[in-house]
């Protein structure tokens, strides 16, 4: 198996899935398959793609895991995680196909609170589809390691693995996970939750651009989107889980919804594109002007990051902010292939069967990033000039 386990996932994809579950119940989704690369794929790839996403239709959820997820996520209640129990994933949902350029298209259309959760499924099982023949030795995986832990340790970087979508294989995202909970001082923890049930170490995770993203899209645009997100995160999870995602429309957007309430509620923000320097700047401006010490509170850095990049980033913030560091690809796909560069967003979505469906847009502070149909791109960027 590719997936090994229902749990076999980020974190974030559960609190997202009852943050659905419970504030917009009856609101459907469709997600869709982006390679930014363009990579050309052929039939006998598909195919093997289908056989996958069949085997995944065996994972339940287990009863240790369960019984890990209740204990280690208190922020859910008990009985999600009991309906989880029922869950079970549809291949016959997952749509694949390939263009007249061999483009790969994947898209997967449900209720939001469950078709969240084929996200990083289908993203780590193409991932490693395309690693498959690819031979590696454990032990060399390991040895790249080995200086950016020591880097770590050395320059005190606190950081968490943001691996699980595009690792080389679940086996090389086991190895580089045990080196680091055997050597790293400053690991906070994983985001994927199978491998910090098994390896005793903190799972990790908040909200992600989709959130923000179905807000705008069922709620007239993106002008008060990221406000109106914060707002039913408060609602859900009554102050746990308080990192805010600030690209969604551009951070300037976000700061601009940024509100005392929710800059106090919060314990910080998270950076996922353009400038990290730049970013630190609006950050520390913003609290300053809302009164609140920005040392009180965390940068959460996490776009497509190395150790090297993360030890400037965190000389910038010593002694003005507090921060941390998702690293991901770097940790969990770092072999000496090229990984590849592959992401999976909310394409449409409604919130409930009576509503029409509406287009979904990120913008991203990179403008070469923003998803979505052409011309919603554009009315967003328009309306929030």
């Amino acid at each position: 198996m590719i997936v090994q386990s229902i749990i076999d996932t980020d974190l974030y994809k559960f609190t997202t899935s009852y943050a659905y579950f419970k504030a917009f119940p009856q609101a459907e989704g469709t997600f869709i398959f982006h390679d930014r690369e363009e990579t050309r794929y052929d039939e006998e790839f598909v195919e093997r793609l289908h056989n996958a996403f069949t085997e995944l239709e065996s994972l339940r959820l287990r009863d240790e895991e369960f019984e890990y997820m209740v204990r280690s996520c208190r922020f859910i209640p008990q009985n999600y995680f009991e309906w989880l129990k029922q869950f079970h994933f549809e291949a016959d949902k997952i749509k694949i196909w390939l263009d007249d350029e061999q483009h790969l298209h994947i898209e997967v259309t449900d209720f939001m609170y469950k078709v969240t959760l084929y996200e990083i499924a289908v993203l780590s099982t193409v991932s490693a589809l395309r690693n498959e023949h690819n031979v590696i030795d454990l032990n060399e995986v390991v040895l790249r390691l080995k200086p950016k832990i020591e880097l770590s340790n050395r320059e005190g970087i606190l950081f968490s693995d943001f691996g699980t979508r595009r690792r080389f294989s679940f086996e090389v995202h086991k190895a580089t996970l045990e080196y680091i909970k055997a050597n790293a001082m400053y690991c906070n923890g994983t985001s994927n939750c199978y491998l910090a049930m098994l390896l005793n170490m903190k799972p990790i995770g908040t909200y992600p651009h989709e959130l923000p993203m179905f807000i705008a899209a069922v709620n007239g645009g993106p002008r008060q989107a990221n406000y109106l997100a914060m707002e039913e995160w408060v609602k859900v999870y009554d102050g746990y889980l308080g990192i805010a995602l600030t690209d969604s429309f551009g951070s300037e957007v976000f700061f601009k919804n940024f509100s005392k309430k929710h800059a106090s509620l919060f314990d910080g923000v998270r950076q996922d594109s353009g400038d990290p320097i730049r970013f630190i700047d609006q950050t520390i401006a913003r609290y300053q002007e809302l009164g609140i010490d920005p040392m009180t509170k965390t940068i959460i850095f996490s776009d497509a990051l190395d150790f090297p990049k993360a030890a400037e980033i965190k000389k910038a913030c010593e002694g003005r902010i507090r921060c941390s560091f998702g690293i991901g690809t770097n940790i969990t796909n770092d072999t000496g292939y090229k990984p590849c560069n592959i992401v999976m967003k909310l394409y449409t979505c409604r919130m409930n069967q009576k509503q029409q469906l509406r287009k979904c847009v990120k913008l991203s502070d990179v403008p070469g990033k923003a998803i979505g149909d052409a011309r919603e791109v554009d009315l967003y960027r328009r309306l929030l000039e």
